[in-house]
């Protein structure tokens, strides 16, 4: 294989380990037949000091190789510790390469499947590449180049410490892709089954991850995955049906592909906003939604962010969390621009999704209303102030519980948690604990609820 010559599927992030062994076993396919012949052509008698050199040649080819195929075993059980895989290590690696790798053939197939077009040609060329191989034969190779140690990554117990980088779901879905891929009998069945998994779960980031966060690096924004994301689902939220129910609605339209508003939730601290950002992440993931988290300091990079998602087929929510602004900041001047008033159309796979203590966002005064003031437009002002809100189509107000749904959501909770208290010490025990702790909120039920379980006195 010379991954030179592949055409799509190039300059893989992590592609070290396939070059090398490439080059051996490129190799290997000339040298030991060089070799060999050699030995078969040697007679009595006959001047062998070229045969000497070529036979040194050889010789530093094989101790190269060997320390290529040793440094390829280290890269493998380092990967296999990384990612938490296990099985045969060098087809999980290259099934790897294949599901992260973003290309105009992996593009468009992502959660549409096949694609017609010349495409799929220059597709079967470097899939039939790497068909040959995820078939080779490293049996021959290892016992020439006196390599026993390569069986380790070929039958790979995992550690019981799990994946750093993946979670158990992404690390499963790989391994079981490699097992498939190595059972498929040609380039084209190989492809196809590859093109299927872009077409259930995605390719690269966005297809394995739900959850992102906006990063610099050397003056370039880049989108990178949050590894780990709390399972929060919408039903474990108590209470809130009306809120929850706009929020479904929206999103369901929006991933469905109808028209669908940015959405703001706001109210009072506590009361599952984030929570239910959260959920939705879980909850509508294998629908092709992502959530790319973002900063106020970040507004700026926002037109780049969204160069980076606007041709991708999921649909992205631009989630900004705690948002609000005093009179004196004015980075909310950007998100006003990206949400309406730019040239430039909003894409249709992304929306925005904030969450705030504030209707408004912008912190109004009471001069802002007053007759005489410095500023002679005073109903200007006042619009200025008031119009980013107004960009949200869908405004969902979560309350704070009364005294009543603040105890049913202690209750609820408490079953989830296994606490074993009669139901007057566990209401008399929570309201001392709202009254010390933040008012009644699901967020001081859920602080209540974690103290009991981390003293452990009450489970049943």
């Amino acid at each position: 294989m010379n991954v030179w010559e592949l055409i799509v599927y190039r300059n893989f992030e992590e592609g070290k380990i396939l070059q090398d062994m490439a080059w051996v076993i490129n190799r290997f396919r000339e040298v030991p037949r060089e070799e060999s012949h050699r030995e078969e052509i040697h007679l009595p008698g006959e001047d062998h000091s070229r045969d000497g050199q070529a036979g040194m040649l050889v010789q530093d080819a094989k101790e190269a190789a060997r320390e290529k195929v040793y440094d390829c075993i280290h890269g493998l059980l380092e990967l296999a510790e990384k990612y938490g895989f296990h099985g045969n290590l060098w087809h999980c690696y290259l099934t790897d390469l294949l599901v992260n790798h973003e290309n105009s053939y992996s593009c468009a197939c992502e959660l549409r499947g096949a694609v017609e077009g010349t495409i799929n040609q220059a597709a079967l060329h470097d899939i039939a590449m790497f068909k040959d191989i995820y078939d080779y034969d490293f049996m021959p190779l290892c016992a020439w180049l006196e390599v026993p140690e390569f069986a380790l990554v070929e039958q790979y117990e995992g550690s019981r410490q799990g994946s750093k980088m993946y979670n158990a779901r992404i690390c499963a879905r790989i391994c079981d892709l490699a097992e498939r891929l190595r059972r498929n009998h040609t380039a084209q069945e190989m492809k196809d089954t590859l093109t299927e998994f872009y077409r259930e779960y995605g390719v690269g980031k966005f297809g394995l991850h739900k959850s992102f966060r906006i990063c610099r690096r050397q003056e370039q924004v880049r989108i990178e995955p949050i590894r780990n994301i709390a399972h929060v689902c919408l039903d474990d939220l108590v209470g809130y049906e009306i809120p929850k129910r706009k929020l479904t609605d929206n999103t369901d339209a929006f991933v469905e592909g109808r028209s669908a508003n940015n959405c703001l939730l706001f109210g009072d601290a506590g009361t599952g906003k984030s929570s239910c950002i959260k959920a939705i992440a879980n909850e509508y993931y294998e629908k092709g939604l992502r959530i790319i988290e973002i900063y106020r300091h970040q507004f700026q990079d926002l037109n780049q962010v969204i160069s980076q998602i606007k041709n991708r087929n999921y649909k992205f929510i631009l989630y900004m969390d705690d948002l609000s602004f005093e009179e004196f900041e004015t980075e909310y001047k950007y998100l006003k621009a990206v949400i309406e008033g730019g040239l430039e159309k909003k894409p249709g796979n992304v929306l925005i999704y904030a969450t705030s203590n504030r209707r408004h966002l912008i912190r109004e005064n009471y001069r802002d209303k007053e007759e005489i003031r410095q500023d002679m437009h005073t109903s200007d002002t006042v619009q200025e102030k008031l119009s980013l809100a107004n960009r949200f189509g869908v405004t969902i107000y979560f309350g704070a519980p009364d005294k009543k749904q603040f105890q049913q959501i202690v209750e609820v909770l408490a079953h989830r948690g296994g606490v074993g208290l009669s139901r007057e010490e566990l209401l008399a025990e929570a309201n001392k604990w709202e009254l010390s702790h933040g008012g009644l909120s699901g967020r001081s039920a859920q602080q209540f609820i974690d103290d009991l379980l981390g003293r452990g006195r009450c489970l049943t």
